[in-house]
């Protein structure tokens, strides 16, 4: 997969599908998948390291998770994401972190956001970095929105999205991520784009989904917003999984003869 390609699956009305990934070990298993993009995204600060917002988020972070995931996934197009106020200082010190997290390997780069972006978006699409937007609900500005709600009930909400998409469309992004708005506004907002929609809680009228993979694996027992289809019960399985390792310490029935060294 590569930005041409993210462009004409549009064209030939293929939907993209899009995971996100973390570590090594995922990416392992992700590069052996048909999965078509893999994001590297800043809701790492949540999912790995606890925190409740994606605000915690460092490009330290950002970097040294991105590394690994392009480390066990180097068959897959990899985009990065830029954590909070990274971008936002200027754009001189905002291309210093792109530079960052392309070297770290990313092969694309995703803000979130239009209104003041604009310029750097074209800046950096001007200079060869491939950018992907983020519209809708914007996590890194969760508690100027009230919280993780759902974007677009209101017609001038929705007229804002229609413009903020074509802008960065224009600016030169390759992409945009729709999260948290009503389906038939991202229907909408697709339709009026040249470039493609990945919608994550924006219906099927997108031209791809995005699930963050610990959520798509059932492994965030708790956790069930409307949009999201688990597609196994990780929390079960890996739970009874240590249960059997630890009732066959106990039982002494672990390790046997063939798992010892003579």
């Amino acid at each position: 997969m590569n930005v041409l390609k993210i462009w004409k699956a549009k064209q030939d009305k293929k939907p993209l599908s899009m995971i996100t990934c973390y570590d090594f070990c995922m990416a392992q298993i992700i590069n052996q998948t048909a999965i078509d993009m893999i994001l590297v995204g800043d809701s790492l600060s949540m999912v790995m390291h606890g925190h409740k917002t994606t605000v915690g988020a460092t490009m330290d972070l950002m970097v040294a998770h991105t590394e690994a995931v392009v480390r066990g996934a180097p068959d897959k197009f990899v985009v990065g994401d830029l954590p909070f106020l990274s971008y936002r200082k200027g754009i001189e010190e905002a291309v210093v972190q792109v530079d960052r997290l392309m070297k770290a390997g990313a092969q694309a780069i995703k803000l979130e956001g239009a209104r003041g972006n604009i310029d750097l978006v074209r800046h950096l699409t001007q200079s060869g970095v491939p950018i992907m937007g983020h519209l809708g609900l914007t996590p890194q500005s969760v508690h100027q929105l009230g919280g993780f709600r759902v974007q677009g009930r209101n017609d001038a909400a929705v007229e804002q999205l229609l413009k903020d998409a074509k802008d960065l469309q224009e600016a030169g992004a390759f992409a945009t991520v729709l999260e948290c708005v009503p389906a038939e506004v991202a229907k909408k907002v697709s339709e009026s784009l040249d470039i493609p929609t990945i919608g994550i809680g924006a219906g099927p009228h997108v031209d791809g989904q995005v699930l963050v993979l610990q959520d798509m694996l059932g492994m965030q027992e708790g956790f069930k917003p409307k949009y999201l289809r688990t597609f196994m019960d990780g929390f079960q399985m890996i739970s009874k999984a240590v249960n059997e390792y630890h009732e066959a310490v106990q039982n002494k029935s672990y390790p046997q003869e063939l798992e010892s060294y003579s």
